[in-house]
């Protein structure tokens, strides 16, 4: 009954899918709730999650001459309302330091939000000559937002995130840079995470505040939700100009510089969850696991049984990141778990086993058996956990383009999203009151215009006046 129970306890996703997420992050213990509201706690297995992130991330980055660095978490009042899109942008969200110890501030100071001001700050006293150009800086912190509504890992009052801010001298090298780590982000989400994106741009309504341009990557969650993924804002010179950043050119005058931003945070952890789990648990693509492989022993107690283990174990942790699941808990119990915590691969060894020379590997995608000889076990492993990574890629993707639609008309854009979940690809005239119109009909934001446009029709979706671009709707997280 004990291993019956414990998948149960996981809400079916078609039954409540909120409620089966959370019962994921709880019972895969990626997270637990704090004392403070809006706030979480990541354990130890939700945060190995995000060090492989980072690292991979932070790799990626240093190859294209990223450099990191580190900012203050307060930005004192004055320096955040320099920019005024920007200021506007985040003052419903802004928590406000007023005391220092017993003593009122003489300016209050906010929790950085984001950076963009501080780093302005900085360029302004460092950049004087087309020498010092360009800074490509990152920073690894943690910002604060004060949300109304949070979920585990998708919006919480705090998160961890990198945020990239870089100067340069011409508005060229500015919009070169923020499609490159758009594209940086693409890949990585594709290769790394087994995730598929649409990249494109967003619409003047959504962009970042302050930004000139805001790109992104799209992606489909199993609900038939988008979430934006990552962005990449090119900021031309307007902040350039509001903080006087201004150097000397080749040609001895004074120009200003132009700048980019560009951000992932932890709400990739919520992605891998809801674009991959099943009503099993979590399922995580092998680059990014923590665990790629969990050995379980049946009938350890037997005698060899868990020296073969462990003997298995020392082989492959050269190649793969590997774990024995000693504790006494039975075998039964075992497999769920392994399931529920989403490791890739599960490798069953008893003494028939032992004796026949053989092992059994458990893929956690399909859940097919392979049974294997021990002499080839790390050159199969490491066959299996490639496939494994590419299958789910391709599943995703075919999630994802199963749930992609097209509207040509406002009665088949309505029907589609009230009877189906997903991305609508519709045209659509460039005016804001039909993005309004949409959202108040039907709670569907603009989630990109994308880099690859089709000519779905002459006429915008909502209004009927011409065309200008084809865009991807849908509800979002």
């Amino acid at each position: 009954m004990a291993d019956k129970k414990m998948v149960e306890e996981i809400t079916s996703m078609d039954v409540d899918f909120a409620q089966w997420y959370t019962d994921i992050v709880r019972k895969a213990e990626l997270i637990d709730y704090t004392s403070v509201k809006g706030c979480m706690a990541i354990k130890p297995d939700g945060y190995a999650i995000w060090e492989n992130i980072q690292a991979e991330l932070d790799k990626r980055f240093k190859e294209t001459g990223v450099r990191n660095v580190y900012m203050p978490m307060f930005i004192p009042e004055s320096l955040l309302e320099k920019e005024k899109d920007h200021v506007e942008g985040f003052a419903p969200e802004v928590a406000w330091v007023t005391h220092g110890g017993l003593e009122p501030l003489q300016e209050r100071m906010c929790v950085r939000p984001t950076s963009e001001t501080l780093f302005c700050d900085h360029y302004k006293n460092n950049v004087h000559s087309y020498r010092d150009l360009p800074k490509v800086y990152n920073q690894w912190c943690s910002v604060v937002r004060w949300e109304k509504e949070t979920r585990p890992f998708l919006r919480s009052r705090e998160f961890l995130w990198q945020e990239g801010h870089t100067a340069h001298a011409t508005a060229e090298e500015a919009q070169e840079r923020t499609e490159q780590m758009l594209n940086v982000y693409a890949d990585f989400l594709e290769d790394f995470l087994a995730i598929p994106v649409v990249k494109g741009r967003k619409t003047e309504k959504e962009k970042f505040a302050g930004a000139e341009a805001t790109y992104t990557i799209e992606a489909l969650m199993h609900d038939g939700k988008a979430l934006q993924s990552g962005t990449s804002h090119n900021f031309g010179d307007g902040f350039a100009k509001a903080f006087d950043i201004q150097y000397t050119d080749k040609d001895n005058t004074l120009k200003y510089v132009h700048q980019t931003s560009w951000g992932m945070t932890t709400r990739l952890i919520g992605a891998l969850i809801m674009v991959h789990g099943d009503n099993e648990g979590l399922k995580l693509p092998p680059r990014v696991a923590p665990v790629q492989l969990c050995i379980i022993p049946i009938q350890q107690k037997k005698e060899g049984v868990l020296d073969k283990a462990y003997e298995l174990r020392d082989r492959l942790k050269a190649s793969v990141r590997v774990k024995v699941d000693d504790t006494d808990k039975t075998p039964g119990w075992k497999f769920s778990e392994a399931e529920m915590r989403g490791y890739p691969l599960r490798l069953e060894i008893g003494p028939k086993d032992i004796e026949a020379g053989k092992c059994v590997l458990v893929r956690r995608d399909t859940r097919e058996k392979i049974e294997i000889g021990l002499d080839e076990v790390e050159t199969k492993v490491c066959e299996l956990l490639d496939t494994i990574q590419k299958d789910m890629l391709e599943a995703a993707r075919a999630h994802r383009d199963a749930h992609t639609y097209v509207a040509r008309n406002y009665d088949e854009f309505v029907k589609t999203f009230n009877e189906k979940s997903g991305f609508v690809k519709a045209m659509w005239c460039g005016n804001r009151e039909c993005e309004d119109k949409i959202k108040a009909d039907l709670a569907v934001t603009s989630r990109c215009i994308p880099f690859e446009q089709e000519k779905l029709a002459d006429t915008c979706v909502c209004c009927g006046k011409p065309a200008q671009k084809m865009v991807y709707w849908g509800r979002a997280y």
